[in-house]
């Protein structure tokens, strides 16, 4: 289950009903890249380099040839293909685990659903299966149903996974999320904001769970030189925004524990306007430290929790086409199989101090990776407003809320095109904003007062209140500049909110689990948005051109030798769940 028009598949899932009816059999299989690229080999060292798939908005830059990662590695549907598999023997009833297989295997995907038709499916929708197309009407219907079944039975595993993590304390975070839209002749018609799909999380949830049982198989087999994932907890004074700004809205957040955290987060929420959750939600994932790989030999146990996801053992496992990490894991466990098995292992797993060196390098590529993608969503989310009047184009009009309280202004987030930023009050000239009696607003001479949870600005028309998530109207716009790179500009138009602006979307308990600043390049994001639909020829060498375009200032991603890894950058505006 995948994007539409994906290629580039590490993925698959099976579940089924084991003779007797008590067990449930799952299974995740991932694709075999370690089969096809020998340790040392030049491919394994042009991958192990480069880290990571770099994701930019418009393109990637890939960490394996094509030849493997869209086709011989790729687990497309119908063709016999290569893989590691987990499977599981889960009770019915408990999801309890009654036995797991780890191994290589050889497999033929059924189906290749892209995740808005295994949306329908669940839904109960009308909804075309290219694999049934060509079957007979009563044929084509028991298969329709049997596949279904899956997908209902997939979900409801998946639920019971996460409740399991949610009793420990997994957090549910919020992110920005934006894909730049682009027609045939490559200009941008829309800033999408990712709209979540429950089996967005069923997918993850498999994906996660896979991820914790690899992890606890290669550390009990290699306790010193496994490559684990770990996430620290953030540190609490890095809790003072969202505190304080749920506090003005009337909830308490308690941050003393993943677990106090995430039930405090499901308390805060206001029916009136689902927005305030997701702000909140928001406002943690800025709060988070990032997660690291690294070598089980260099920490003590007790540091190899993951807090976001609330596990004791975590890596990963799931997308070896596009993280050299997880090609790195691959080997581990099919050393750690041979080693249980009494043959000797094929390849030698690293010993600690040169796992703890690539971990560190691993993790200075994915830094770089994540600003690169940031900054490139800031470039596109630019060029958008760019090309558009802000005096006469109404989307550069649009809907906003304030998620914080500044001097001068405050900060708003803008949910139709994922926008957060500044919104001033107040002016180098001194002038401040005069609301008249229709919302409206324009520059007087005044004065401005800041408090808590509110601003208030005053002059010769009188006073206006702004306060913490109050819904205002703002003009977008781009301010220009030989010095420096193209940012957007923000100015309020009117106190009350947009008449056009969407509903906001309501906060499920089974959707958006993004999880921790990384937990989403993702369940999905790095793996959704990763994967782009079958492109035309053109298309294809468009993606990847090496001719001038609006990426020579950023010439180093092109060569991935991208900024400066040793900078730790704050979390990043787009979370992904950590799958």
């Amino acid at each position: 289950i995948d994007p539409h028009g994906c290629e580039d598949v590490d993925d698959t899932l099976s579940v089924r009903r084991l003779p007797g009816g008590s067990l449930l059999e799952l299974g995740v299989h991932i694709a075999d890249v370690t089969h096809f690229v020998s340790e040392g080999s030049l491919t394994d060292l042009e991958a192990r380099s480069r880290a990571t798939t770099y994701y930019l908005a418009d393109r990637r830059y890939d960490m394996l040839p094509a030849v493997l990662s869209a086709d011989l590695c790729s687990l497309l549907g119908g063709v016999d293909r290569y893989a590691m598999s987990v499977l599981w023997e889960l009770d019915v009833q408990t999801m309890a685990v009654a036995k797991v297989w780890f191994g290589r295997t050889l497999i033929r995907s059924s189906y290749q659903l892209h995740y808005e038709l295994a949306q329908a499916l669940l839904n109960g929708e009308e909804a075309e299966v290219p694999e049934l197309a060509q079957l007979a009407s009563e044929e084509r219907d028991g298969k329709l149903a049997e596949l279904v079944e899956a997908l209902e039975t997939l979900t409801h595993v998946a639920r019971h996974l996460r409740a399991q993590r949610d009793c420990g304390g997994a957090l549910e975070l919020e992110g920005l999320e934006v894909r730049a839209q682009l027609d045939e002749k490559r200009n941008i018609t829309a800033l999408v904001p990712r709209q979540p799909l429950e089996v967005h999380e069923t997918v993850a949830e498999c994906m996660i769970y896979a991820n914790h049982w690899v992890a606890r198989k290669i550390q009990e087999v290699f306790p010193y030189q496994a490559l684990l994932r770990r996430h620290p907890p953030p540190r609490q004074e890095l809790f003072g925004q969202l505190v304080d700004t749920a506090q003005a809205r009337g909830f308490s957040i308690d941050t003393s524990t993943n677990k106090a955290l995430a039930d405090s987060l499901n308390r805060a929420v206001d029916p009136r306007d689902p927005l305030v959750n997701r702000l909140l939600r928001m406002m943690a994932t800025q709060a988070m430290s990032q997660a690291v790989y690294f070598s089980t030999g260099s920490e003590p146990e007790d540091q190899f929790f993951h807090y976001g996801l609330a596990l004791d053992r975590y890596t990963h496992f799931t997308s070896p086409i596009r993280r050299y990490a997880d090609m790195v894991v691959h080997r581990l466990l099919t050393a750690a199989l041979a080693t249980e098995q009494g043959a000797e292992p094929v390849e030698a797993p690293a010993g600690n101090k040169e796992m703890e060196e690539l971990a560190e390098h691993i993790n200075n590529k994915n830094r770089a990776a994540q600003r690169a993608q940031n900054l490139s969503i800031g470039l596109f989310q630019c060029l958008f407003f760019k090309e558009r009047d802000p005096e006469t184009d109404p989307r550069c009009v649009a809907g906003a809320v304030i998620y914080s309280i500044r001097d001068n202004g405050v900060l708003v987030f803008v949910p139709e095109y994922g926008v957060k930023g500044p919104v001033y009050l107040r002016n180098k000239e001194g002038q401040v904003v005069s609301v008249g009696p229709d919302g409206t607003c324009e520059w007087q001479s005044g004065s401005v007062q800041r408090h808590s949870d509110h601003i208030r600005t005053t002059s010769a028309c009188g006073s206006a209140t702004f306060r913490l998530f109050d819904h205002i109207t703002v003009r977008v716009s781009v301010l220009s500049s030989s010095c420096h790179s193209d940012t957007l500009n923000m100015e309020v138009i009117s106190n009350k909110p947009h008449r056009s602006s969407p509903a906001p979307q309501q906060v499920s308990s089974q959707g958006r689990n993004q999880l921790v600043q990384e937990v989403v390049r993702l369940a999905e994001e790095a793996q959704k948005e990763a994967r782009k639909p079958k492109l035309s020829r053109e298309e294809r060498e468009f993606r990847q051109s090496k001719t001038p375009n609006l990426y020579s200032l950023l010439e180093e991603i092109r060569e991935l030798s991208l900024l400066d890894p040793e900078t730790e950058p704050r979390p990043p505006e787009g979370t992904q769940l950590d799958t």
